[in-house]
């Protein structure tokens, strides 16, 4: 059992969604976005900071996944992004959180299946997979998908460490 911390990152909405990897299955815990009031980019990124180490004390992940950075068409809103996406690190590795990336098309595969899925059918899978009776708002959508992204990423990892380990005639769990 893990609960999973997946964050959309954004320099006025930074989205946040929260699962717990049970078995072989997430289940919702909780969703939501931090909306940032301030006006100044140092204000925003320290309420950012403040609302993810909120959300992290509050309930206790053990591991948080973040979109990457994509380079859009503006470089200067690519710029507020990745510092919006740092500060989300950081909160997380001050709480002592392993933090994993996904690009945005690994977390559509994950989630829809193909890398090239719109945000509708993201929303929608994610509604599936959680057994959401509705679809939440598309920020915190978004940080849901990373986070059953990095669910069924660790799952493989750890279905393929099992295997690994019994080619090499080793075993690694008892």
């Amino acid at each position: 059992m893990a609960l999973i911390l997946g964050i959309d990152p954004g320099s006025r909405i930074t989205g946040y969604g929260i699962v717990n990897w049970a078995g072989n299955r997430c289940e919702y815990v909780d969703s939501g976005c931090i909306r940032v009031k301030a006006e100044e980019l140092g204000d925003r990124l320290c309420e950012i900071y403040q609302g993810i180490e909120r959300l992290i004390v509050s309930y206790s992940p053990q591991e948080m996944a973040i979109e990457k950075v994509f380079m859009a068409r503006n470089p200067d809103s690519a710029l507020k992004l990745g510092q919006a996406r740092g500060v989300a690190i950081v909160a997380g590795a001050n709480q002592g959180l392993p933090v994993s990336e996904y690009s945005a098309r690994q977390i559509k595969q994950a989630v829809v299946g193909k890398g090239a899925a719109d945000k509708g059918q993201v929303q929608h899978m994610v509604c599936v997979l959680l057994n959401l009776t509705k679809s939440p708002q598309a920020d915190a959508a978004d940080a849901l998908a990373i986070a059953v992204c990095h669910a069924h990423t660790r799952q493989s990892l750890i279905r393929m460490a099992g295997v690994g380990a019994v080619r090499r005639g080793r075993l690694l769990h008892k």
